[in-house]
């Protein structure tokens, strides 16, 4: 024969090694996550793909943005800019401008004092949303915050146009009081209004909105809430709007935000100070589905008490190996009392049958020793030292026990 016979040269196969059928099942879990993931990941990308911005901005066509009504303003020939800094906004007050602050409570009272400053004596309009007590003190002074009500659908029961022919609107939120007699209430509950127009020079006036519901992308079609909504902002040709932001360099000058006791929470103000409001609501969903996700998979990986199963060992290991194995851990740990222990019960085990007695009673003196003693007919030295006694104080006192061990298991063999 002129062939050849070539040996394999792939890697030798042990009794552990993994079939493809194995890997593909251990990894399958994983992957699915991971393209749950993915898919996730780009369906969440594709739907925020709208420019949509946060909450209560016009850029925004989220629920709670206010895209809808900025478009229907521009639509009737009101311009709409939006702002982030302070300077920006009080740039642009002026008798053509209507100033709409969406978070009067985020900014610091220096920041409460400049807007103050520059809108005090204009003659446009400022439209305040739902500033609580402090932000009130310092940007309409005259007027006094309450205690807060649910938003509802509620009739304007005043004599200002805007609200007049809007009608019924979703209102509510904080509610205001003020001594000035020129000013106009609207959209009461228990006597208290969460739309009051404040008197300035000339012209110009203060809005207090208590609740910026009707704002909302999600709610301009409800009630009155369009047709209030464009009368109140789109009085001037000119809209600006105010989107506080916590980059803006004058949020550092003057003391932090909220030093002056702000507590929007107490008045009701949804999301507008404090950290958490800080936090898109997206974000917040997300951490509370992660957390929740981790729960589920502690659960699912965790060890659960069930019937032993047997498996193959990697190697066969023989028995004098795991002794010696065995042997040098006690010795490393100075385990002499331990190493006693299992020698005198190894002993006991195996000379047990030799005299009659059955396994389990191996371990009692009462009934090993007498018939240990009955087999032999001189024992040498105290068989109960050597089977029940104390641990060895030293290595060679725990060699020398192994040593009588063996001649006595040896002497019960051959007696």
């Amino acid at each position: 024969m002129t062939g050849t016979t070539t040996a394999p040269t792939g890697p030798p196969t042990t009794s552990v090694s993994r079939t493809p059928r194995q890997i593909w099942r251990r990894v399958q879990g994983l992957l699915l996550a991971v393209l749950v993931l993915v898919v996730a990941g780009i369906t969440l990308a594709a739907v925020n793909s709208d420019g949509g911005h946060g909450r209560l901005d016009p850029r925004s066509t989220d629920p709670y943005g206010s895209r809808a009504v900025a478009e229907l303003l521009k639509d009737r020939g009101v311009s709409v800019d939006v702002v982030t800094t302070l300077d920006g906004a009080t740039g642009a007050a002026g008798p053509d401008t209507t100033l709409l602050v969406a978070g009067p409570n985020v900014l610091t009272p220096y920041q409460r004092l400049r807007l103050r400053e520059a809108t005090d004596g204009a003659t446009g309009r400022t439209v305040l949303l739902a500033p609580g007590a402090p932000a009130v003190d310092l940007l309409a002074p005259t007027a006094n915050a309450a205690r807060s009500v649910p938003v509802a659908a509620r009739p304007a029961v005043c004599d200002l146009p805007a609200a007049r022919n809007a009608g019924t609107a979703d209102m509510g939120g904080i509610r205001y009081t003020t001594d000035v007699r020129e000013a106009t209430s609207c959209y009461p509950h228990d006597g208290l209004p969460s739309l009051l127009v404040l008197p300035g020079h000339g012209t110009g006036d203060t809005v207090l909105l208590g609740s910026p519901d009707i704002l909302y992308n999600d709610r301009l079609d409800q009630q009155g809430n369009a047709s209030l909504a464009l009368q109140l902002l789109g009085s001037r040709p000119h809209l600006v709007w105010y989107l506080p932001s916590l980059t803006d360099p004058s949020a550092t000058e003057g003391g932090p935000a909220g030093e002056d006791g702000d507590d929007s929470s107490d008045e009701g103000v949804e999301g507008e100070s404090g950290f958490i409001g800080l936090i898109p609501s997206g974000w917040l969903w997300g951490t509370l589905q992660l957390a929740l996700a981790a729960v589920l998979a502690a659960i699912w990986r965790a060890r659960r008490l069930g019937p032993l199963v047997t498996e193959r060992l990697p190697v066969a290991i023989r028995a004098s190996e795991s002794t010696e194995g065995r042997a040098r851990l006690y010795r490393k740990a100075n385990a002499r009392d331990r190493a006693a222990t299992t020698l005198r019960s190894a002993t006991r085990v195996r000379i047990a049958p030799l005299l009659g007695v059955s396994p389990r009673d191996a371990e009692s003196p009462e009934v090993l020793l007498p018939a240990l003693s009955a087999r032999l007919t001189a024992p040498a030295g105290d068989l109960t030292a050597l089977l029940f006694g104390r641990a060895p104080a030293d290595d060679a006192a725990l060699v020398r026990l192994t040593t009588q061990l063996d001649a006595l298991e040896r002497e019960v063999r051959t007696s």
